[in-house]
């Protein structure tokens, strides 16, 4: 099919087609397939504009998910009441839990379903395991008393499962000898149906207790942010059930076609281009975010078909649009609770992923995939609400300040709650520095598309001179001002807008009923985001309450938070150079080096703070750190080895051709200057090898990568400037990036 295209001159090869012909035109030739084959079973739209709407998009929606309606018609059944999933208690007696299970069962074979699984999360998933999870899919069957095979499923079969914790990154918590790992389900996020196999969120903990996943400490952090705050809201005089973290989180990608992704060994190891010219074109001309999709490609049909397989298991994917760089795209959900929203967040990546390729193309979820264009990120929206039914008091938004007083009654918890959380922000900057460190997170901090790696909050100025004036001795209720927007046209009445601005340079910035954790990076598991920030908020949460129930004033404690911690607040541009140096020398937490960042996990302070939450103990910190330290190596270590092969595979071949052709007249430094970059490239990874010691053998790998590779890649990028496109072998940016340019007719 190829060969045919470039007959007609409909699509341009690839750099180096005369040697990657086959491999391109099999991507292309099983893309075409793979469309053509959804479109004739009716599984998905094609990329070409469809004939009718489908209406139907949002009856089945939730049906594969075993929760509300849905699962309470199959529980009553078995005698138990509404609501009973929802109660999260179901898992607590065995009677109750073989009741669910039979339910679930003739709800899960209704579906087709054949196969369970428990499914977690383990530590240090983040870009190189598939899906970011860990499951094993069971059958569901047994044989009677006559033989025959038929369907079962016991309490017991979801209450426990058993793998083997020491071959999943563990930090010392395991070993070959001390191998046990342990599975149980986590109530709070509901069990759900994906192909033949019903997945049961869980948690994995070592024979000890030890963690082993990343939800085991996001849930402990939820009791203790449920606890503290339940607790402080007591002594303001609000009694409440309970409360919990709402979140929503915004997820940025790339789709670039799948032929091209064949073309790149580093998007297929690393996630990431270590090498590549700039095309002629990025996002300077500001023309591709919010612009209209393209029904020329399929990247509208595989969005629609993502959102589509989402919303049949309960995910409520409602935003899709284009990002700022040229082949980035966002989906957001609407906001629910951190527990669950983490979960539902990992499918969302592995459908991404997964439904691409069924589209011919490629999605890349790695936070800088591409150089010098926009790089992903996961914006973390965090609210805290009550829990409970409405008529019991639940769903209120603490950061609401109109729906706190009118369920509470008063307009002085409003900024106790806030002093609490702006405390919070200045004590553990650390922390949340350390919650977005990760290896892809280098190369946006600070990069004018994600605020710098310094932890300010912003407030605006309206809620800066309330706080302000509150602290000073002020009565006066917050009101969130408003101003009116004349568009002087006369069939138009003025909009009502609110009196802040959006600033999109704070790592933390207060939105009006939210904060929005800015510096998320796009590929992360945000359980780790989210048990900080329930954590912190819980310790402040404390703090107030323990100097209340000593005796203090609550107004007299958030004062004198708001005086300490005032210094965090920072309504200007964070991109300024002259800003970041008034912030630093303010004091406000600043780590640029992303060890440094991981390693504070292990610091006094933080273990003190998260034992005494009950959050993490000493040894799962410690264990953290050692995870996280090796992985951002190990990333490193992969990302050197893949660009010292794509040198001598692809890159010194191309410019050897090229010379052979003699059309490559700087033939006195190209191939000298790749052969240094060889040679240093092998000097460099004997000498992380060579190094003892996880956080030295980390600095070491963060300066390779950041310094040596940088130069590296320039030598790189320079040889392909000079080789011919036809010599060249791998796919570059403007065959990647560029989609809306490419024609596409054929697969229709």
């Amino acid at each position: 099919m190829l060969a045919r295209r470039l007959a007609k001159g409909i699509f341009a090869p690839p750099r180096g087609a005369t040697r990657h012909l086959g491999v391109w035109s099999d991507a292309l030739e099983r893309a075409s397939r793979r469309t053509a084959a959804l479109a004739n079973t009716g599984a998905t739209q094609t990329h070409g504009m469809h004939s009718q709407a489908s209406t139907a998009l949002l009856d089945g929606f939730g049906a594969h998910c075993f929760k509300g309606a849905v699962a309470d018609r199959y529980l009553a059944k078995q005698g138990l009441a509404a609501g009973t999933i929802e109660a999260a208690r179901w898992n607590h007696d065995a009677v109750t839990a073989d009741l669910v299970a039979a339910g679930l069962l003739e709800w899960a074979t209704d579906h087709g379903a054949s196969s369970f699984a428990h499914w977690f999360q383990p530590l240090a998933a983040c870009n190189v395991r598939h899906g970011g999870t860990g499951q094993v899919q069971n059958a569901f069957f047994k044989f009677d008393a006559a033989g025959e095979a038929v369907w079962d499923l016991a309490g017991k079969d979801l209450l426990k499962g058993e793998t083997d914790g020491s071959s999943y990154p563990n930090g010392g918590l395991r070993a070959t000898h001390t191998a046990g790992g342990y599975l149980t389900p986590d109530p709070t996020s509901p069990m759900f149906l994906r192909g033949d196999t019903v997945f049961i969120p869980s948690c994995f903990v070592s024979y000890h207790g030890h963690a082993l996943d990343e939800k085991t400490p996001l849930l402990r952090a939820s009791d203790a942010l449920s606890r503290e705050g339940s607790r402080l809201l007591a002594l303001l005089g609000y009694e409440v059930d309970g409360l919990q973290a709402n979140i929503g989180l915004e997820q940025e990608l790339f789709l670039i076609p799948r032929a091209a992704y064949a073309a790149r060994p580093d998007l297929q190891m690393c996630g990431r281009t270590v090498v590549g010219r700039d095309a002629p074109r990025g996002q300077e001309m500001c023309d591709h975010y919010m612009s209209a999709p393209s029904f020329a490609h399929p990247a509208q049909a595989c969005m629609a078909d993502i959102q589509r397989q989402c919303y049949a298991m309960g995910i409520p994917l409602r935003t899709r649009h284009r990002e700022v760089a040229p082949g980035q795209y966002e989906f957001a959900p609407l906001f629910g609770a951190a527990t669950t929203q983490v979960d539902q967040n990992v499918v969302v990546m592995q459908v991404i992923e997964e439904v691409a390729a069924h589209h011919g193309l490629a999605a890349l979820l790695q936070e800088k995939p591409f150089h010098n264009i926009n790089g992903s990120g996961k914006h973390n929206n965090w609210s805290i609400g009550t829990t409970g039914t409405k008529e019991s008091g639940g769903g209120v938004n603490l950061l609401n300040v109109g729906q706190l007083a009118a369920a509470s009654g008063s307009h002085e918890i409003f900024p106790v709650l806030m002093a609490a959380i702006v405390s919070a922000v200045d004590a553990h900057g650390d922390l949340m520095r350390c919650s977005i460190a990760t290896p892809g997170n280098d190369f946006r901090l600070g990069a004018c598309e994600a605020p710098p790696a310094i932890v300010s909050t912003y407030l605006g100025e309206d809620m800066t001179a309330y706080l302000d004036a509150y602290r000073r001795g002020s009565d006066a209720p917050y009101v969130p001002a408003t101003k009116p927007l004349d568009l002087g046209v006369g069939c138009i009445p003025p909009l009502e807008v609110p009196a802040e601005d959006r600033n999109r340079t704070s790592p933390f910035p207060f939105g009006g009923h939210r904060f929005e954790f800015r510096a998320v990076g796009s590929a992360q598991n945000c359980s780790i985001v989210n048990t900080v920030l329930n954590t912190i908020a819980a310790d402040a949460f404390r703090r107030f309450a323990d100097a209340i129930e000593g005796g203090a004033v609550p107004r007299d404690v958030a004062a004198a938070a708001l005086d300490e911690h005032w210094k965090v607040i920072f309504n200007g541009d964070n991109y300024s150079a002259q800003a970041q140096q008034e912030l630093t020398e303010r004091g406000v937490w600043r780590i640029d080096s992303a060890v440094e960042a991981l390693a504070c996990q292990g610091h006094a302070k933080n273990v003190a703070l998260f034992e005494g939450l009950g959050v993490m103990s000493a040894a799962e910190c410690a264990a953290h750190v050692t995870i996280n330290l090796e992985h951002y190596a190990g990333t490193v270590e992969v990302e050197a080895l893949c660009l010292a092969q794509m040198i001598s595979g692809h890159i010194v071949p191309s410019v050897r051709a090229a010379i052979e052709a003699h059309v490559i007249i700087d033939t006195a430094n190209l191939l000298p200057g790749l052969a240094d970059a060889l040679a240093t490239l092998e000097a460099a990874m004997a000498e992380l090898h060579a190094t003892e010691g996880t956080e030295a053998k980390a600095h070491l790998a963060r300066t390779l990568r950041l310094e040596t590779m940088v130069d590296i890649r320039a030598v790189c990028d320079a040889a392909e400037g000079e080789v011919p496109a036809n010599l060249w072998t791998l796919a570059t940016y403007d065959e990647m990036l560029f989609m809306d340019k490419l024609d596409w007719g054929e697969y229709a």
